[in-house]
């Protein structure tokens, strides 16, 4: 198994495990070709030295990815936060450890860069992976609020 910083030809593959479970499946655009505004959205990711987005490979499978932001902000003195989003590992590959490892990178990755937080959300309508996300170490200690546009 081999965590990496995507490339342009793994976007199908992400795009894909995104597209994969129910929630995914209503906001997701899995179709091939994959549609533009992916491939525009990997350009912006990838050309930010303080964004990755990664993936997770056993041989010559994506069964992973996941985005890690690094934050500059004024508070903590000017402190950076590091933001986790989209993560998702194939449904078949789940509870074999390779969230941990994903998240041992990931962890370990805004570390070297100076975070001194990490964090992240989600729904409330995936409760399976707040358990997760506290069996790693996370702590329910925020509410937190959205606007869609």
């Amino acid at each position: 198994m081999n965590i990496r910083k995507a490339i342009e030809t793994d976007i199908p593959a992400i795009v894909s495990l995104l597209a994969s479970d129910a929630l995914g499946s209503e906001r997701e655009n899995y179709t091939l070709p994959i549609p533009e505004s992916y491939i525009k959205a990997f350009q912006n990711i990838t050309s930010n030295s303080n964004q990755y987005l990664i993936v997770v490979e056993d041989a010559d499978e994506i069964i992973g990815t996941a985005q890690l932001s690094l934050i500059s902000y004024m508070t903590y003195q000017g402190g950076i936060r590091a933001q986790i989003e989209a993560v998702r590992i194939k449904s078949d590959r789940r509870g074999s450890g390779i969230g941990e490892q994903l998240f041992k990178w990931m962890i370990s990755k805004a570390k070297d860069k100076g975070a001194h937080l990490i964090q992240l959300t989600t729904d409330k309508k995936r409760p399976e992976a707040l358990r997760f996300y506290e069996k790693v170490g996370f702590k329910a200690s925020h509410e937190g609020l959205k606007m869609h546009f």
